[in-house]
């Protein structure tokens, strides 16, 4: 039996290329949630990407090492509330690798 050719597209060299930082699966939960509001909370971000505190902790502090996202510590009254929001940079990565996705995928 012949193998059947795979036809090579240059947009697959695209995907080589993307950003493996946002590309992991629960960063990109993150990035993608973040990028559709100014900021949101911790536990926003917790519920929606059914993440565990340890994990997300974990990927937001990851991204935030990288200069992708801003996290800010506030209190509300007496309640402690941690804010997240994508910093320039990380709205530009995610453009980037969005595009990079909709090449490969288009």
């Amino acid at each position: 039996m012949v193998a059947k050719e795979f036809p090579i597209d240059e947009g697959w060299a695209d995907l080589t290329s993307v950003d493996k930082l946002i590309h992991e699966p629960a960063r990109l939960a993150v990035m993608t949630i973040l990028y559709v509001v100014e900021s949101t909370d911790f536990l926003y971000l917790q519920k929606a990407t059914k993440l565990t505190k340890g994990n997300l902790s974990v990927h937001l502090g990851k991204l935030e090492n990288a200069g992708l996202l801003e996290i800010k510590k506030i209190f509300q009254g007496k309640i402690p509330r941690t804010l997240c929001r994508l910093t320039l940079k990380g709205k530009k990565s995610y453009e980037k690798y969005k595009q990079q996705m909709q090449q490969v995928l288009g």
